[in-house]
């Protein structure tokens, strides 16, 4: 009898407070993800070229583990404080049958067992089955080939996911157990009146809402410029202007719900009630409602501005090359070439090419070996004219201008062969002309259009006291494969000028391409590491396409994986909190709706008023966390990302607009999940019975 209670009990909970148990399995999966993340094929493949920088980031993973374990128990606690709260009436009736308080608390504790049980077995497969799919999604992005993938289950995150959910779960059964078994039985028969709290005059409200608007544009202000990242004070006061500004702004909102109260009582249903309601709602809950918009404002900043990262780093670096061999001596590169083109090699490349590169070792004058002052002067006056943001690219064109007296040259037939494999036109370049070379960490598109613009003009420059001219165009190609050498200023001249120039003092980068036919029998990644396997026994010291993409790939796993486990953790909190005080507050205050029953109101209309007080009360934090995270995000790509992300600012912003967009699509789930809580209850309401 008693375990049949149990099981009726536990099946009834899960069915009403579906919201509760969702949240539950969500975060169970949240933690079986974050915790494989080891297992998973892209970062096994990662450890073999990034090992430091992923051993690194498995050392983070119980931080995160143990502050999700923090914040999830004030979700389960807040959660179960509810359902707890909602069985009162219940649980006094059980004691006023006899039952004794020792038994009330095994059946409570059983309960809960039961459904952790539940919300186990339904999580855990699902985190199991999501990273297999995560697991075969990025090995087919990145190349790696689905035949690589190999199935795996992670024994250790699946122990350490049960203990962590376990320990949030009884430490927040014993806290609101103790609470109920104490409880007097007219306490528990009896459910407690909704509170209120003391109302000011409604300039205060007014005066609160537009500093937090102060407040909150200083902390944007600060973020978007970049002054917030120059060190930690600058940071602190950005983050407690934004937080008190939220505040403040919820706090101001209550002249907000009392103004719309008295506006149109008779155009709709209830409408005064409801927004009377709300104004309540608004003025007991105004701080939990601002956490719970800066929680919301937190996840989708992590979601919108993750995944826009991680798309940048995915296309960060154009792939041209496979492979660079460096040397330093002519006879290194003369042994590397035949080592190459030799019978056990030659079959993996389809071409191999040098380039050079040398310092103006003819001119003893290294302040003045290079001089562009009409360049300079092109820039000063386009400055004069420009907006603040092509202002702002010019002073840093100047600034870095000002340390390319002593430039590397760039031999051109070295170049061309570049040129030839993107399939560009080649250069052709006379004596007296040079083409300019900017790596491409250290340009923009407003750099390159006004640098071309320049360049167009033809201006005169100096080497070694000879007159050149500039033409072309502003050329920024990696000449090697990997980061090994990353040349911010160059010069590309013709092979005459660059042997006179250089004196035969050069460095040699032998580069190579992998075989097309190869890479169309296995995936790209399996060539390259198959031809390292084979040119490992070669003697040459090389780097490939992997340590490139290697690295590349790192971020994009750290910074989507990371990003989007945060989003979900802050969202499902976010949502469950407000989610549970509108409930909970729903029931608080049910005798009202009992008295709009008596005197005649339908189910529909008090329906319809409550939809409405839920799409407010969950629409307020939402929309303010959706327009600031817009804020917040240009903010974090200021700070994280590179100065060469500027022209991809625009592209990176619609993305994680869509991102954010998605979101709130899920907010709208949750929306009509406790729409749908809330009408059941009021269905229940409809039977009036005798009050105790």
């Amino acid at each position: 009898m008693f375990f049949d209670l149990v099981s009726k009990n536990s099946k009834r909970d899960r069915k009403e407070n579906g919201l509760l148990f969702s949240t539950l399995v969500i975060s169970i999966v949240a933690f079986y993800l974050i915790l494989s993340l080891s297992h998973q094929d892209v970062m096994i493949f990662l450890k073999k070229m990034e090992s430091d920088a992923v051993n690194k980031l498995m050392m983070m993973i119980p931080l995160f583990y143990g502050m999700t374990l923090f914040i999830l128990f004030f979700l389960v606690y807040f959660a179960s404080r509810y359902q707890i709260e909602r069985r009162s009436h219940e649980f006094g009736v059980y004691l006023m049958m006899g039952m004794r308080r020792y038994r009330l608390f095994m059946l409570l504790l059983f309960e809960d067992v039961r459904n952790t049980f539940f919300a186990l077995i339904t999580g855990i497969p699902i985190g199991i089955a999501l990273a297999e799919i995560i697991s075969l999604v990025t090995v087919k992005m990145v190349g790696i080939g689905i035949v690589e993938h190999s199935f795996s289950i992670s024994l250790e995150a699946i122990i350490f996911t049960i203990i962590g959910f376990v320990i949030i779960k009884f430490m927040a059964f014993a806290i609101l157990s103790g609470k109920v078994i104490h409880r007097q039985i007219g306490e528990l028969l009896n459910p407690r009146p909704a509170g209120s709290k003391k109302q000011h005059n409604r300039i205060v409200y007014i005066l609160s809402f537009i500093f937090g608007m102060i407040m909150l544009g200083y902390a944007y202000v600060m973020a978007i410029r970049g002054l917030s990242w120059y060190n930690v004070r600058n940071m602190l006061l950005t983050y407690m202007a934004g937080f008190v500004g939220i505040i403040c702004i919820f706090y101001g909102l209550r002249s907000l719900m009392n103004t719309i109260a008295k506006k149109n009582r008779r155009k709709q249903t209830l409408h005064t009630f409801t927004f009377r309601q709300l104004e309540e709602a608004v003025i007991q809950k105004s701080a939990s409602l601002a956490i719970s918009s800066i929680l919301m404002l937190a996840g989708l900043c992590c979601f919108g501005s993750g995944i826009a990262i991680a798309k940048y780093y995915g296309t960060i670096d154009e792939h041209i090359i496979d492979y660079t061999f460096a040397a330093y001596q002519n006879d290194e590169a003369d042994n590397i070439r035949e080592t190459l083109e030799n019978s056990d090699y030659a079959r993996l490349f389809d071409t191999i090419f040098d380039i050079e590169i040398g310092y103006i070792r003819k001119s003893e004058d290294y302040d003045n070996a290079y001089l562009m002052p009409t360049v300079i002067d092109e820039l000063n006056a386009i400055s004069k004219t420009a907006n603040n943001t092509k202002r702002e690219d010019i002073d840093i064109l100047l600034n870095n201008f000002s340390y390319t007296s002593y430039p590397y040259l760039i031999s051109q037939s070295g170049y061309n062969e570049l040129l030839k494999l993107k399939g560009e036109e080649e250069l052709s370049l006379k004596d007296n002309e040079v083409c300019m070379y900017i790596g491409r960490g250290f340009n923009n598109e407003n750099t390159r259009e006004i640098l071309n613009g320049i360049i167009a003009k033809r201006p005169e420059v100096s080497i070694d006291g000879e007159p050149f001219v500039l033409t072309g165009r502003l050329y920024a190609d990696n000449i090697v494969v990997d980061r090994s050498i990353t040349l911010s200023f160059a010069l590309i001249v013709n092979d005459r000028v660059f042997e006179e120039m250089t004196l035969g003092e050069t460095e040699i980068y032998t580069n190579a391409t992998l075989s097309s036919s190869l890479k169309k029998e296995k995936s790209l990644i399996r060539t390259v590491m198959d031809a390292n396997e084979e040119l490992n026994g070669s003697g040459l010291v090389y780097e490939s396409y992997l340590q490139n993409m290697g690295r590349t790939l790192f971020y994009r796993v750290a910074a989507s994986y990371i990003t989007i486990y945060l989003a979900i953790v802050f969202i499902i909190v976010a949502n469950t909190i407000i989610g549970v005080q509108f409930l909970t507050n729903l029931r608080k205050t049910g005798r009202r709706y009992q008295t709009l029953i008596k005197i005649g109101a339908s189910y529909e209309a008090l329906c319809y008023s409550a939809d409405k007080q839920i799409n407010w009360y969950f629409g307020i934090p939402v929309i303010m966390a959706a327009i600031n995270s817009i804020f917040g995000v240009r903010a974090l790509f200021t700070g994280i990302l590179s100065g060469r992300t500027a022209e991809d600012t625009l592209s990176l912003m619609i993305i994680s607009l869509a991102m954010i967009l998605v979101m709130c699509v899920i907010e709208l789930i949750y929306i009509i999940v406790v729409r749908k809580a809330g009408e059941s209850y009021i269905l229940s309401l409809m039977t009036l019975e005798r009050e105790e």
